[in-house]
């Protein structure tokens, strides 16, 4: 009996050996995973855009006239006064220098417009003699009238050739006017650079800030010519800003007019803007990857105090999120715990170290979390970044962090 009895233990030893060596080499080890609880909080859903920095009214200081600009008397940085400091001095034009033609042609037309004044100088002591005597002639006529001697016809003649000499002199004295203006035009041409008299009250242009602020830029540093209308340095306040974004045509029609917006890394604490206005006309650009898209550019202002953006000026960088929807009370789940389900959105949600493959109705999202309509509540805990190793009533174990 004691034999048989020891190969029945030996044999239920064996078969229980056997039975723990299946059980180790076929059972699957819990899979580790990171869980997240469900909880309800704040969420917001934003658009994020570079955008720039630009002074809100620039003033540009252009040349009235065709000229020299002298050397700026201001540089770039410079504070400066409405009305009072001076940004500009433009010089007219200087006339230029005469060749030994046009030297000859202008002599010779001064020296015809000398002659031209000659004659009308002439003209006007002829036609003075011609009034003169018909002046004497209308006296006398008037007397022998009085005395019965002439005839008032005679009278009437004699009138009539004193108001035509009268005209004629008037024109003589007209034509001696013009005669001394064509002749002041022709020696004009014979006035060379560095003859004009600097006291004549025509010497230069001051153009003084038409605001207060300081010179953000100087286009016109050394003396050089320019022209009427050409650029000579803009003005503005760097306090006052605003911020111009580059936006997706299709984020841009999600967006309303007051939208709020957080502005980061321009090197300081987070600001806060306000969408102003969204330009009516987009272009196409080109992408980094050769897509065309249709951008838009957006303006907002920025509302936060300017004691808290000191040194953010002109032209700077930032980064704007703009807020397109937001709540207080938002069910939400992380994004990377989501996965398509067929049409619909699937989680793994972890219920006594079992996961459980849940559909779930999604609702907004932005960049980490999304909006919860339905299939999970406060509480549950869900696996996120879930991997292939993972499917429904698979055992799961927390993986822990050393």
């Amino acid at each position: 009996m004691r034999k048989p009895l020891r190969l029945l233990i030996a044999g239920l030893i064996g078969a229980g050996l056997l039975g723990w060596f299946l059980w180790v080499s076929f059972h699957a080890d819990p899979v580790l995973v990171d869980l997240h609880e469900i909880a309800s909080g704040p969420m917001q859903v934003t658009v994020d855009v570079d955008g720039k920095t630009r002074i809100r009214e620039v003033y540009e200081i252009a040349a009235p006239i065709t000229g020299v600009a002298r050397r700026s008397p201001v540089a770039v940085g410079d504070r400066v006064v409405a009305g009072e400091t001076v940004i500009a001095v433009v010089e007219p034009t200087a006339p230029g220098l005469l060749d030994a033609r046009s030297r000859l042609q202008a002599d010779a037309a001064v020296q015809e417009a000398a002659a031209a004044l000659e004659v009308a100088r002439s003209d006007l002591t002829r036609t003075e003699e011609e009034q003169t005597h018909a002046q004497a002639h209308y006296d006398r006529s008037r007397t022998l009238l009085e005395r019965g001697v002439a005839s008032l016809t005679q009278l009437e003649d004699a009138g009539e050739k004193l108001a035509i000499a009268n005209a004629a002199v008037e024109a003589a004295r007209a034509r001696i006017t013009m005669a001394e203006g064509s002749l002041a035009r022709v020696r004009a041409t014979l006035v060379e650079s560095g003859a004009s008299d600097p006291e004549d009250g025509a010497c230069c242009v001051p153009l003084t800030a038409p605001s207060d602020g300081v010179v953000l830029s100087v286009d016109v540093v050394s003396a050089r010519p320019v022209t009427a209308g050409m650029r000579l340095a803009s003005v503005g306040d760097p306090a006052d800003l605003e911020i111009v974004a580059d936006l997706l045509s299709t984020d841009a029609v999600r967006l309303a007019s007051g939208a709020p917006a957080i502005v980061e890394r321009w090197g300081g604490a987070p600001l806060e803007a306000e969408l102003v206005r969204i330009y009516p006309s987009a272009r196409t650009e080109v992408s980094a990857l050769g897509i065309e898209e249709q951008r838009v550019d957006a303006l907002f202002s920025l509302t936060s105090p300017a004691e808290g953006r000191e040194g953010l000026a002109d032209g700077f960088a930032v980064f704007l999120r703009i807020v397109e929807w937001q709540a207080d009370d938002v069910l939400q789940v992380p994004l990377s715990a989501t996965f398509r389900l067929g049409e619909a959105w699937g989680v793994f949600a972890v219920s006594n170290g079992v996961a459980q493959l849940r559909a779930v109705d999604l609702g907004r999202r932005n960049a980490r979390v999304a909006q919860v309509l339905s299939g999970l509540q406060s509480g549950d805990l869900v696996v996120t970044h879930p991997n292939d190793a993972l499917s429904d009533g698979k055992a799961v174990r927390e993986r822990v962090d050393q």
